[in-house]
Formats: structure tokens, sequence, C-alpha cells
């Protein structure tokens, strides 16, 4: 059997006894499609139900210090359910984000935003059985509920394409832009998201998540300006995706001066 010297390369006989390193375990397909499916609409159920749960159960009156802590807590929580299998996403608008920022594949956006909408009427469906039925309906579900009359339209959708951005950016700078990412972004995330109801609660609801707004929707059947929180957060996700592209992300992120 032949040998080697330092520095002389081995000989045939002896690389044939060299046994190849094993190939790294592909992902089933299990773990690449339906389990983080089933991990976004566990996680929005969850989110939502203890959402609209922060709504329905403010007896004290608090105003928006109770739901913006249960929100924003919540979150923040959920999130390490999910983080490593599909990214802890809970909303339409993030995912489309993600999306354009190359952070997910296409294929997978669509099922995406099934899975956190029938999430949301699940959480919803939940709340409705926990809850006395008369607070219930006086509280439309927990539904976003601030828009008072068309006039207040504008600002309604200008507020959530603002909030909703800012929501994104932290989401995408943190979880995605490779310079800037932190495993601290779930709590990020939350603080953001406590910060933005407690500031504009009064103007449009801060719901930020078309799934927030539709599964108790669904659920109450209550669809008053219900359009405003899908267009303000679908904005916003364009607007934060040109963000990352064009000026704030790194240089496999950015699609100019690389």
């Amino acid at each position: 059997m032949a040998t080697a010297e330092r520095g002389v390369p081995l000989g045939k006989e002896a690389r044939m006894d060299i046994e190849p390193k094993p190939k790294p375990l592909q992902p089933h397909w299990y773990e690449r499609h339906l389990q983080p499916c089933l991990a976004e609409l566990l996680g929005t159920l969850l989110f939502i139900f203890l959402g609209c749960l922060s709504v329905l159960e403010d007896e004290e009156g608090t105003g928006r210090l109770h739901p913006a802590l249960v929100h924003g807590l919540a979150l923040a929580s959920t999130s390490t359910i999910a983080a490593d299998i599909s990214g802890a996403h809970f909303n339409p608008a993030v995912s489309l984000a993600v999306w354009l920022l190359g952070g997910m594949n296409i294929t997978m956006l669509i099922p995406y935003w099934g899975s956190q909408l029938c999430g949301g009427m699940i959480g919803a469906v939940l709340a409705k059985a926990v809850v006395p039925s008369e607070r219930y309906l006086g509280t439309k579900g927990g539904a976003p509920g601030s828009i008072a009359g068309d006039g207040q339209i504008p600002g309604a959708l200008v507020g959530e394409v603002v909030m909703t951005t800012t929501l994104l950016l932290v989401v995408c700078m943190g979880g995605v832009n490779g310079r800037t990412r932190t495993p601290l972004v779930p709590l990020h995330i939350g603080f953001v998201v406590t910060a933005a109801i407690l500031a504009g609660g009064g103007v449009s609801g801060a719901c930020m998540n078309p799934a927030r707004a539709f599964g108790p929707a669904v659920v109450a059947n209550y669809w008053d300006y219900h359009w405003v929180y899908w267009v303000g957060p679908m904005v916003a996700a364009l607007l934060s995706g040109a963000l990352v592209r064009l000026l704030m992300g790194d240089r496999t992120t950015r699609l100019f001066l690389k």
C-alpha cells in the first residue's frame, strides 16, 4: 500500500482507501413546504387569539395600553414557535416584503398567505368562544374599529402605511438583511408593535396586519372600512421592500451600487 510523506500527494491506491464525505441530508419535502405553512397557521392563530382577547377583555377601560402590551408581548413570544421553521411572519404584508428581498421562494407566498388568513379566522373563533356574546358584539369581535367616518379615511390610510412600514423595516433589516441581522429581532418587533398601537391606535387601530383584520371581520361579520387594513399594509410592504432594495440593504440585498 502506498504511503505519503509530508507534502507529497497520496498515491492512487491510498486515495481509493479514503472514504468520501457523506453528503449533507437534504430537507424533507414536509420541512420545505408543509411544516412552514403549519407553523404560520399556528403562530398566527395564537397571536390573533391573544390580540382579540386583549380587546374583548379590557373591562377596566385601560384604553390602548392593555391591547398594545398584549399584542407586542404576544408577537415577540409566539415568534419563537416558528422563527426557525417559517420565519414567523404571521402577517401577509411581512411575507410580501420578505419575498421582495429574496428571503423566500415565490412558490411559498400564496400558501403563507392562506395559512395566515386561516390562522386568523381560527384565532378569532376561539376568542369568540371564551367571552360572553354581549361583550363580543360590543367590541366588534376585536376587529380594528377606530375609523369613525369617511373623513378619517385619509389619515387612517396614511397611518397604516407609515406604521406598517416602520414594522416591516424592523423585520427586514433585523431578520433578512445580512449586515444588520440580529437574534433579538422578535423582541424589537414586539417593541415596535407596542409603540405603534400606543401612538396610532386612535388613528386607524394600528392593525398593520391584514390577517389580524380579516379573522375578526369574518367571525364578527364586521367589514366597515376593512379595505384600509389591506391597502395600507400592502403598500407599506412595497415601500419597505423598495427602501431596502435600493437604499438600506447590504451589497447582497441592494440592486444597485454594489
